[in-house]
């Protein structure tokens, strides 16, 4: 496989081997060095973990980076996102992260393409490398994804995180269920929905999704969001003693949760971050040589 634009290409051997070539990094293994490779980072839309973990994890091993933002692009003057990439291959670049808001758009143009492309987050698509190292997150600390009961809660039709991770979750043998207001659930991702409430009795992981704010026109609702669907200091304490709590972040502290449950013992959303790193080396490893 050329490139990563959805989790619905991998396969769970293809996720486990991901995650062993990751777990032998973080464990000393020395990885291949690519210094004699280039990586483009080209991020249309904002962002500060993904793109700088991207980052550090490409210079771990050993590439040269480009960084194209919205401005530095030349789409700024008309021209697509597919002629971009084709540039950057024929300058001789070998893998390119792309974050831009168009679902689906990296489909058509990579069709004819030599180099790499990761998808980094494609609108309301998908976010294959999020989903990677939340579910890396997981089994590190499950051991397992069989019959783990997941919850999802947040802003579902906006998210490409709950995309990527209901499908790659079920297909691991996790039990998924979803958390939201009745005017973000989307029928393509579940209709297996139960309250916070429910949630924080019943599951081993409680994954919260960031309220999109730039996607919504109505933001009055956020002051009652949190007492409504949000993981209060009262719901955690109804979680079980070995469940854990996790965000993709930005975390809107005080909306999705309380703030001062983002650095609670149950907490995984820093690991999560670290992870990334670790993730996206592996992904870029297995994809630079041809292995995934």
């Amino acid at each position: 496989m050329k490139h990563l634009l959805s989790m619905k290409q991998l396969t769970n051997d293809q996720i486990l081997n991901i995650f062993n070539v990751a777990r032998a990094m973080e464990h000393g293994q020395r990885s291949a060095m690519h210094t004699d490779k280039f990586a483009a980072n080209l991020f249309l839309e904002p962002s500060t973990r993904t793109k700088s973990s991207f980052h550090i994890a490409e210079r771990k091993l050993g590439l040269d980076v480009l960084h194209l933002g919205e401005n530095d692009s030349s789409m700024t003057k008309g021209e697509s996102l597919s002629d971009t990439l084709k540039t950057l291959e024929a300058i001789g670049v070998n893998v390119a992260v792309v974050r831009q808001s168009e679902v689906g758009v990296l489909n058509d143009c990579t069709e004819d393409l030599n180099l790499s492309v990761i998808n980094a987050g494609d609108g309301c698509g998908e976010h294959p490398t999020q989903s990677l190292l939340d579910l890396y997150t997981i089994q590190e600390h499950f051991h397992t994804f069989e019959n783990v009961h997941v919850a999802i809660a947040g802003d579902l039709k906006h998210s490409r995180v709950a995309r990527s991770n209901a499908h790659a979750l079920t297909q691991l043998g996790a039990r998924v269920s979803f958390i939201t207001k009745p005017e973000w659930q989307d029928d393509s991702i579940t209709n297996h929905y139960i309250t916070m409430d429910e949630a924080v009795e019943q599951c081993d992981v409680l994954m919260l999704l960031r309220i999109q704010h730039e996607r919504h026109n109505d933001r009055s609702s956020q002051t009652t969001y949190l007492e409504e669907y949000g993981l209060t200091k009262q719901r955690e304490a109804k979680m079980k003693d070995h469940a854990i709590i996790m965000h993709p972040a930005p975390v809107n502290r005080g909306v999705e949760m309380d703030g001062s449950l983002v650095e609670s013992p149950k907490s995984r959303i820093f690991r999560q971050m670290t992870n990334g790193v670790t993730i996206r080396m592996a992904v870029l490893q297995t994809l630079l040589k041809g292995e995934l």
